[in-house]
């Protein structure tokens, strides 16, 4: 899915657009006891409620594609009867209104979710007729050709609220708050089927992470037995030992900064287009000419790509490895970072013998607020 088909999908998770037919839900406390469940209509549901859960769903769609928001693929062998895919397309064919299915998948999810505290199971079931669209993009609502029907996981981590004081209206007075549980914001999730070219792709579904660096492989394998891409800390990683490992004592200040400075001109250049863009083995590799990798070094490349990337035509989504919002420069005892479009403020330099880092200023300067003259 692009940003473009999650953008579509996340416009169904609002009052004015909803497609939500059902709802089930599972509290779970930190003994992986079961405390309560939820099975209705979803639009049965107190309105108040119903705004509260379109938040967190549409907060588990959030976050940038190849990052929080991850496109999965079933192995074939999942498809067969009694494979991860095949249990979710039961349960996504059910409705949500076979009870025996939902506990199962209840039970999948504990067993397998690792989280010590407690938390919250919420399962919707959706459908979506596509409007088809002109020529020049309008959507055609009366022209609808096909059904999308999916379900969407959230797990929202259940924590008690901060302890504190409170007015009391009708006392009149100021005292201790009562704390309770609160449904937080949603730590994982997906939407299967996935809603791929604008329709329904039985053998993809679109995962979802608060924290990229932390993607819970086990509840993957386990539960979804999806193929589990690199993570966008594994890229960012990888990606760095190819550099480090191809331009060998080439690897200097000026020689990253440009490969830096390319690359979020790239990220710039492409940044209205509905997919991320995502450098390969090729465009890596010219990358590395434009920024003085010798021939020598470029002869080692593909054996360096190939002992450092063990798929070699997955590729890497270049927002996740380079940073877009700062320029980040690191020593043993300094960390300086600096707006990407400022890295030609900064030079290495030898001064009186010594390697600097030297940055150019303006004639303003203030130091923790006071302005130097």
């Amino acid at each position: 899915m692009n940003r473009k088909e999650v953008s579509e999908i996340k416009k169904l998770l609002t009052p004015a657009n909803c497609c939500i037919s059902r709802i089930c839900s599972c509290y779970v406390d930190s003994e992986k006891n079961k405390r309560t469940e939820l099975k209705e209509a979803f639009l049965s549901l107190p309105e108040e409620e119903t705004f509260k859960y379109f938040t967190i769903f549409k907060n588990s769609l959030s976050g940038s594609i190849g990052k929080n928001l991850i496109n999965m693929r079933f192995p074939m062998l999942t498809e067969a009867e009694g494979g991860t895919q095949d249990f979710l397309m039961r349960l996504r064919d059910s409705q949500l209104k076979d009870d025996s299915l939902i506990e199962e998948f209840y039970n999948r999810v504990i067993a397998n979710y690792e989280y010590a505290e407690n938390y919250y199971i919420i399962l919707i079931h959706c459908a979506y007729d596509i409007p088809s669209k002109s020529t020049d993009g309008l959507e055609m609502y009366d022209a609808s050709d096909f059904v999308y029907e999916f379900i969407q996981c959230t797990i929202c981590p259940v924590k008690l609220s901060k302890a504190g004081l409170c007015y009391n209206s009708q006392a009149n007075i100021i005292e201790n708050r009562n704390r309770d549980w609160v449904v937080e914001a949603p730590e994982t999730g997906f939407i299967f089927p996935a809603f791929t070219d604008r329709n329904t792709d039985i053998h993809g579904l679109l995962y979802y992470t608060k924290n990229p660096y932390q993607v819970p492989e086990r509840f993957i394998d386990e539960l979804l037995g999806c193929v589990i891409p690199m993570s966008a800390k594994s890229q960012k990683e990888t990606f760095q030992a190819i550099i480090e490992n191809t331009l060998g004592e080439r690897c200097d200040f000026e020689t990253v900064k440009n490969i830096h400075d390319s690359l979020n001109e790239m990220i710039e250049e492409a940044k209205d287009e509905p997919v991320p863009l995502t450098l390969d083995k090729n465009q890596i590799k010219q990358l590395l000419v434009n920024n003085g990798a010798t021939r020598e070094k470029l002869e080692e490349y593909d054996q360096c790509y190939k002992e450092c990337q063990e798929e070699e035509n997955s590729g890497f989504i270049a927002s996740n490895v380079v940073n877009t919002k700062s320029f980040e420069i690191k020593t043993t005892d300094v960390i300086i970072k600096i707006a990407p479009d400022k890295s030609y403020l900064v030079k290495r330099q030898l001064v009186n013998g010594r390697p600097c880092i030297v940055i150019e200023t303006s004639e303003h300067i203030e130091i923790n607020g006071i302005v130097v003259k």
